[in-house]
């Protein structure tokens, strides 16, 4: 593949970058409806009345839902999430989370009716109009607890699930000449995509189609059916161009099942757009959540055991992932790089009176690299060794290997990555760097991490090319929320087929138009996907020579992008073949499809490093350098892996440094804007350097590993383990997000301490 690993620009960034993006907003219908929700004002309380009756009678008003209403009108009211497999084989706490609240209300911002109107305004006017009678609760919060707030799930109970074998592992721990325990605090995180939810849907007396910015169709499309209860092939779901995602725009929300509702009852096109005040009350969080990692190692400070116990907030609701996040999901990876067979994790999750917390980029991944990443640098320094030297005592060596999970990680090499990292991050130079820091009374810290990340998601796509008389078309099952997949695709069939990429339209988020596919998450896009598209180029070109040879009666040979016959001087582009089975009648020649499915997952790893300055006087915290060293196996585009690296960090050092979701005792916002939360900008970070060191894995025939989520996975540790090395010498210690002012409280509380 002769254009693979090469540098090139991205195709789309010319039509974004000129305003020619399409998304949700762009393309609503003429004469659309505007929707504004009433949300609820406290985090807990019983509906006693919801009075409606003066804002139907608002000027422009056309419709006024509530729960009631709704289920009148045939809707169905619950929406369900995953549940996890809990140790005596049950699942975890199923209630549901009604589409409107019905009853009760159990999160502020959760919506309680919803409204109809010809302008904006007036649809907002009118929900001011609305009179609730709310009886406050008590409320639940993490992780202080609190009453509990679902009948089926007594005391907020969700689930406990375990893996791994807990008496082996306590056995080992207690065996362990050196015994270490540490504890870490992971906070709450609002998404914050630039582009906020929205969709909107329209109804044609048959049929329901929603446009909704998401990371893909088929969830939606089932959510719709069955609440709306109508047939699958009665919904037709789309996705157009996305403005970020990062896992919260995964999954199914109640305002889209209201607006397929409104546009049924009205027979007219009803559009909705969160505002950021209400993008931050209603959007799925994410981490929040609390570990303690026990490590165990011998007297060559080899790592014998490793135990996870870990509470996570779920929020109100299981949202459609929740439960499998700080779970499953967090025990794919739960070991690290390191070989180990003892390991145990035992997770539980509780409700409390917040928003749901679901998949954020990583999903469960960077909160288990996270934990274990902090205790071995605790380890190390508990031990008198040297971060490098016990990841290096501890690192997998052998390939393949299978983890204690029974996860088999194909390919890799720990210990190149050090010495790779240790000579791009000048490991060499850090202690004059340290020096010269004191010297102007600043703390310095180095912080580094070895991670493994696994690809999730489905592992089966389809890829389907169709010739036109104008040009090909790629339909694929995933989909862009900014990653450029248009720029992936376009040059991956290019490649394979000799095909001009500007010949090739990239089809995605249409569920009419492709009928089935995973969508977007886990960083599965391009390895699951790009298998696929390679499949269906050997159907489409098999087809081709199989055809030819028929006509010719000589057989042909597919190679760089033309047929060739065998012995005799005769030639076609793949165009100019499909161009003479459209003029054959051919048609079945000019659509080719083909499905994959990964039976193995691919493990993308690295080692990162990073070094942060300090002012003591003021808690201030400046991230000095930051190197990435990665392994994603064979790089299809390397600008966008770059891109999707320091895209990654950047979210990283966010949650390590200032973000942070914050609710007061009576479960209120108090982070309910940019005013009050925290994002970096790029003036906050150094140039983030990148360094490739792949090992291809056999997972694929591509040798991928998908890089979407690295860079978070990364960025939490080492930036976390670069200011605790910072602090260490003054015997502090302080929680994420590392803001001045708890950095400065904790070098108080040392100094004071010490006296």
């Amino acid at each position: 593949m002769a254009m693979f690993g090469k540098a090139q620009g991205r195709l789309e960034d010319q039509r974004f970058l000129t305003g020619k993006g399409r998304y949700v907003e762009d393309i609503v219908p003429e004469g659309a409806l505007w929707v504004a929700f009433l949300r609820s004002p406290v985090a807990h309380a019983e509906i006693r009345s919801l009075d409606v009756e003066a804002a139907e009678a608002a000027p422009g008003v056309q419709l006024v839902l509530t729960a009631e209403r709704l289920a009148g009108a045939g809707v169905v009211l619950g929406m369900r999430g995953y549940r996890v497999t809990q140790l005596d084989g049950s699942k975890g706490a199923g209630p549901e989370r009604p589409v409107l609240a019905l009853g009760r209300v159990r999160h502020v911002g959760e919506a309680l009716a919803m409204v109809v109107a010809e302008t904006l305004d007036q649809a907002r006017d009118a929900v001011e109009m609305i009179e609730a009678d709310l009886r406050d609760l008590p409320v639940a919060l993490f992780p202080e607890g609190g009453p509990t707030i679902h009948p089926e799930a007594p005391g907020n109970h969700a689930f406990t699930h375990e893996q791994g074998d807990g008496g082996a592992v306590e056995a080992a721990l207690a065996a362990a000449a050196h015994r270490i325990r540490f504890t870490t605090r992971h906070n709450r995180i609002a998404p914050a995509s630039m582009e906020p939810r929205g969709a909107w849907a329209e109804w044609d007396g048959t049929r329901l189609h929603l446009a909704v910015n998401g990371q893909g169709v088929w969830g939606q499309k089932a959510e719709l059916a069955r609440q709306l209860g109508l047939p699958a092939d009665a919904v037709r779901v789309t996705n157009p161009d996305v403005g970020g995602g990062f896992g919260m725009k995964a999954m199914p929300y109640p305002e889209y099942i209201c607006l397929g509702a409104a546009a049924r009852m009205l027979g007219r096109p009803v559009r909705w757009m969160a505002d950021r005040g209400e993008s931050m009350l209603s959007d799925n969080a994410g981490r929040d959540l609390e570990a303690t990692s026990e490590l165990g190692f011998d007297a060559d400070f080899r790592l014998v055991a490793c135990r996870v116990n870990l509470v996570s907030n779920l929020g109100a609701y299981n949202s459609q992932f929740g439960q499998g996040v700080q779970s499953e999901m967090f025990a794919k990876v739960l070991s690290g790089v390191y070989d180990v067979q003892a390991v145990h994790l035992r997770a539980e999750g509780v409700y409390t009176n917040t928003t749901p917390v679901d998949a954020y980029r990583g999903a469960g991944r960077p909160e288990a690299i996270l934990t274990l990443e902090r205790a071995m640098d605790a380890a190390a320094r508990e031990l008198g060794l040297s971060p490098e030297d016990l990841r290096a005592r501890n690192v997998i060596r052998q390939f393949p290997y299978s983890f204690w999970n029974g996860e088999v990680i194909d390919s890799g090499d720990f210990p190149r990555l050090l010495a790779r990292l240790a000579a791009e991050s000048d490991a060499a130079g850090f202690a004059a760097r340290r020096a010269d820091s004191a010297a102007r009374g600043l703390l310095r810290g180095r912080g580094m991490a070895l991670y493994v990340e696994a690809i999730m998601g489905a592992p089966e796509e389809t890829a389907t090319v169709e010739f036109t008389e104008t040009g090909v078309i790629l339909y694929v099952g995933t989909q862009s929320n900014g990653q450029g997949h248009e720029t992936v695709y376009t040059r991956m069939l290019a490649d394979l087929t000799g095909l001009p990429e500007s010949a090739i339209t990239v089809l995605q988020g249409d569920s009419d138009r492709i009928a089935r596919g995973g969508g977007t998450g886990g960083s599965r896009s391009v390895t699951v996907q790009g298998t696929a598209m390679r499949a269906t180029v050997t159907t489409m070109t098999d087809a081709f020579a199989s055809w030819l040879a028929e006509r010719e009666g000589v057989p042909f040979r597919y190679a760089d992008g033309v047929l060739k016959a065998e012995g005799r001087n005769l030639a076609f582009t793949l165009i100019e073949v499909a161009d003479q089975a459209r003029a054959a009648g051919r048609a079945d020649l000019l659509r080719h499809s083909a499905t994959t499915r990964l039976e193995g997952r691919s493990f993308p790893n690295g080692a990162h490093a990073a070094e942060v300055e300090i002012d003591p006087e003021t808690g201030a915290l400046r991230l000095d350098r930051y190197t990435a060293v990665d392994d994603f196996g064979t790089l299809i585009a390397p600008e966008l892996v770059q891109g999707q690296v320091q895209g990654g960090v950047a979210q990283g050092f966010g949650q390590a440094v200032m973000e942070e979701t914050v609710f007061d005792a009576q479960g209120q916002l108090l982070t309910g804007s940019f005013m009050d939360y925290a994002l970096p900008r790029a003036s906050d970070l150094p140039f983030i350097r990148f360094a490739s060191e792949p090992s291809p894995t056999a997972t694929n025939p591509l040798g991928m590993k998908g890089c979407g989520e690295a860079g978070t996975v990364g960025a939490l540790p080492v930036i976390a383990n670069a200011v605790a090395d910072a602090l260490a010498p003054l015997g502090a210690r302080v929680e994420m997000p590392f803001t001045p002012a708890r950095i400065w409280a904790a070098l108080a509380e040392a100094r004071d301490a010490s006296d």
